[in-house]
């Protein structure tokens, strides 16, 4: 794994413990934003790998992952449609205003555990199952 895709797939962990801390916290607005991010960064891992190029813009990272995993039958409906899904919870806590600017915590909840189910597909996609290699002075598995 190369360790650009390390750090994707690290920091997608971050915001998965981000997001269930928040939820736990009674913020379920930031978990599900968090969630999100655990996709995007989890899809930009994937990404790396495969094409050795960073990709930033959240519109690029979902259409070009989408097309890669279209007819990929590792990915059901649910985790397809994630990303896209899960973009609309991070609109509605950076930008929305008044009666429709909450997430409720049912929904949060809902797109924190298929955050932990998409992360984990995608790692799975990874060479090394998405497990971060050691660091230079560690024992190796």
């Amino acid at each position: 794994m190369k360790p650009e895709t390390a750090a994707f797939l690290h920091k997608a962990r971050e915001f998965l413990d981000k997001a269930q801390g928040m939820l736990a916290g009674h913020w379920p607005d930031e978990a599900g934003r968090a969630a999100y991010l655990a996709g995007l960064h989890a899809a930009q891992a994937f990404l790396f790998e495969r094409s050795g190029e960073i990709t930033k813009s959240h519109k690029q990272v979902r259409a070009e992952f989408g097309r890669l995993i279209k007819n990929d039958a590792r990915f059901d409906a649910e985790l397809r449609a994630f990303l896209g899904r899960t973009y609309d919870l991070k609109a509605i806590a950076d930008y929305e205003t008044g009666p429709d600017s909450q997430v409720s915590a049912e929904r949060a909840g809902t797109a924190v555990q298929a955050a932990r189910r998409f992360v984990g597909s995608v790692a799975s996609l990874i060479p090394g199952n998405g497990d971060p290699p050691p660091a230079p002075d560690s024992p190796k598995r």
